[in-house]
């Protein structure tokens, strides 16, 4: 290992932890909240074309995030993982192969995406709305985005080859040209700036794959460099089984999980769909805001995945431990804070984005009844990514089956056995959150990455 590389390992295994987590953690957290940001700001852009097609992206959301949970989160997690603890044990020749193996995860998991998303789109859509208007619009948006689900995966498992290696400054700068980018081409493509024809809803989806496609060049390029501390070489192109095992036997049971989460939220797209298009509309919003707490605990996660990996690789399991803890707290006090903030002020939020009186209804219902609830989505979303690191994800696994259950049995019960509210709904949904952090975390002081 060269002595680069051997300095960057050592600090990962002997710094004090806190500190060391906060600056691996603040350019990613920085990074995806930018990010997020640029996702709210589309949000605003579709939401000057009206409520149907608020209603239509709030459809499609849920598959966008299974594609970028599998690919950022779960698979990449896999990725980010395995490179990690083959740097912890000081073998870079191993950390180099196993790029082009996450390379060519990312192309066979991307078409392969995409031929899915196109056979299932009707059928998913029939069960989520009857009003033509939005299942029109749901549908364009779907076919352009998705047909970039190869350049998303990509993009995906190379930002966390970066991350394996602990280099979180790199992905991030991505994110941030990513956002430059993406929000003055989505505003122009959606409205139509400049003299440019309006695409409507299509163009925010034109815009995610242009920024995929440029992101995909820069991380190749960078890991060209001779200062990258792992290269991209021809020589290390060889695939071999034991290398995709190492990847998989994580990113295969992590993928579990946002199947999970996004069955979740698809169920709840159901469930308040039966509300009215304007319900609908609302939860979009409201879901959306969520998302502008959780790149902190991407931020957070994605450097304990590494910490976690090289700890472990090295054999220093109790201090593996430790991090999951103090990233854990961390990314609980973090999301608690944007939790109660959005549930204090719902409104302050929710009419940034639309002024129609029962779309404003909608969205304030479920930040009130489930921002209150995020700090546990903060818990158990940090320590899934943590237990990626240590390569033990049954634990987070069975809490999301359980969120699951809780969020999609009990709202079924609550509307079609209660004919319940909205707010109720959104009230079980919050639960589950509970439920899915303190599973998550009993695991963890049982010991489940010591066995």
């Amino acid at each position: 290992m060269s002595k680069p590389a051997a300095d960057r390992t050592n600090q990962l295994l002997t710094a004090p932890l806190l500190p060391l987590l906060l600056k691996m953690a603040s350019p990613n957290a920085a990074a995806f909240l930018v990010q997020t940001t640029v996702n709210m700001t589309e949000v605003w852009y579709v939401g000057q074309l009206g409520k149907v097609s608020l209603a239509a992206m709030a459809l499609m959301f849920p598959l966008l995030m299974l594609t970028q949970m599998l690919a950022n989160g779960a698979m990449g997690g896999g990725v980010t993982g395995a490179v990690a603890r083959a740097m912890g044990a000081h073998n870079t020749d191993t950390a180099e192969r196993l790029i082009w193996h996450a390379l060519a995860i990312a192309l066979v998991a991307g078409f392969g995406f995409l031929i899915l998303v196109m056979v299932a789109l009707e059928p998913l859509l029939s069960l989520m709305s009857n009003d033509p208007a939005v299942l029109a619009q749901a549908r364009l948006y779907a076919i352009i985005l998705f047909s970039g689900c190869p350049l998303i995966w990509s993009m995906g498992l190379l930002n966390a080859v970066y991350r394996g290696m602990g280099n979180m400054k790199f992905p991030a700068m991505l994110m941030f040209l990513g956002a430059f980018i993406q929000i003055p081409l989505s505003g122009t493509l959606v409205l139509g700036w400049f003299g440019v024809p309006s695409l409507g809803i299509a163009g925010a989806a034109v815009s995610v794959i242009a920024v995929a496609a440029t992101s995909n060049i820069l991380l190749i390029r960078g890991l060209l460099q001779d200062r990258s501390l792992l290269k991209l070489r021809w020589s290390a192109r060889q695939l071999e089984p034991s290398l995709f095992a190492e990847i998989l036997r994580v990113g295969l049971p992590s993928s579990i999980s946002p199947i999970l989460t996004v069955s979740t939220l698809s169920g709840l797209n159901i469930f308040v769909g039966s509300f009215g298009v304007a319900a609908l509309a609302g939860y979009g919003i409201g879901s959306r805001i969520e998302f502008l707490i959780i790149p902190l605990v991407f931020g957070i996660g994605v450097s304990m995945n590494a910490l976690v990996g090289v700890n472990l690789g090295a054999g220093q399991v109790q201090r593996a431990v430790n991090i999951g803890w103090v990233g854990a707290g961390t990314a609980a006090f973090f999301t608690g804070i944007g939790g109660l903030a959005v549930a204090l002020w719902p409104e302050a939020w929710a009419s940034l984005f639309t002024d129609d009186v029962q779309t404003l209804a909608s969205a304030k219902g479920y930040l009130q009844f489930v921002g209150p609830f995020f700090a546990f989505q903060g818990i158990g979303l940090s320590l899934f990514f943590a237990s990626q690191g240590a390569g033990r994800m049954t634990w987070p696994l069975i809490a999301a089956a359980v969120r699951l259950m809780i969020g999609i049995g009990g709202g079924a019960v609550l509307l079609y056995g209660y004919d319940a509210s909205l707010n109720m709904i959104y009230l079980a949904s919050g639960i589950a959150m509970v439920a899915n952090g303190i599973i998550t975390a009993g695991a963890l002081k049982m010991g489940m990455w010591q066995r």
